[in-house]
């Protein structure tokens, strides 16, 4: 019962809540670009707030520019998750357009949506992201590709880490700075959330949108922690292979760390 309660007071309140702001958002985006960043990291921290999710930072978010942070991917959530930390842009894959609700709040975070799928389009794709590195917008690239189970992270894919190489030559930059951030989700009500209980904040795939997503909202009280390690500079000598291998690294070291506040084992 107080599961339910809890879902329809979220939605009662974050529904109204983000047709006003999307008015908001959408006149931003088409008149000034710029200040559009700054709404969706509120709404992030508002729909946080009433679902129940607290967010807990370990170091900080570089403040070099242009950045591209580089995190592990374990759910649809992490969007809201990093989304409240700092002003983000996303990069999705295609399958996200046809997610109602979400596609539509993608699109108002300015999300840059991607194929992985046709090789053919990633250097235009890592040029549409080059270009917004440069016009100043932190880009955020779930490197995996795909969501994991909330115990151990997926290889990096290095296609799209040619957007920084990409923003060096658009811009005639010295350096892109790329940084590891890692998202780990430790505990539901206090308690840890271990191997078998992970499901229940992790999205890998197999389980639908809409059941995960209700579940998620009804649970509500999850312990998220964001660790940001050290940004990796990009440079003209750099190869993108050698940085996703390194940030996947870096990643997976932030992660255990994470892991390890809450769990011995």
């Amino acid at each position: 019962m107080a599961a339910n309660i809890r879902l329809i007071v979220v939605i009662a309140v974050l529904l109204p809540a983000t047709l006003a702001m999307a008015v908001v958002q959408i006149f931003l985006i088409f008149a000034f670009p710029a200040k559009s960043r700054r709404l969706p990291l509120m709404w992030h921290q508002l729909a946080l707030r009433l679902i129940g999710v607290r967010v807990h930072v370990h170091g900080r978010m570089d403040n070099h520019r242009p950045l591209m942070l580089i995190s592990n991917h374990l759910s649809w959530s992490d969007i809201m998750v990093l989304g409240s930390v700092g002003e983000l842009c996303f990069i999705a894959k295609d399958e996200v357009k046809s997610w109602p609700g979400i596609n539509w709040l993608a699109r108002l975070q300015r999300t840059v949506f991607v194929n992985r799928e046709r090789r053919r389009d990633a250097g235009i794709q890592a040029d549409t992201i080059a270009e917004r590195l440069v016009q100043g917008d932190v880009m955020v690239l779930f490197a995996e590709g795909t969501t994991g189970n909330g115990h151990r992270l997926l290889p990096f894919k290095s296609a799209l880490f040619a957007a920084p190489q990409m923003a060096l030559q658009q811009a005639g930059l010295e350096k892109v700075s790329v940084q590891p951030v890692a998202i780990a989700y430790n505990t539901l009500h206090g308690m840890p959330l271990g191997r078998y209980h992970q499901p229940l904040a992790a999205w890998p795939g197999d389980v639908g949108l809409t059941p995960h997503l209700l579940s998620f909202l009804r649970l509500g009280a999850f312990d998220v922690d964001v660790a940001f390690g050290e940004a990796i500079a990009f440079t003209a000598g750099t190869k993108r292979k050698e940085i996703a291998t390194r940030a996947f690294g870096e990643t997976r070291v932030l992660f255990a760390r994470m892991r390890r506040l809450y769990h011995r084992s």
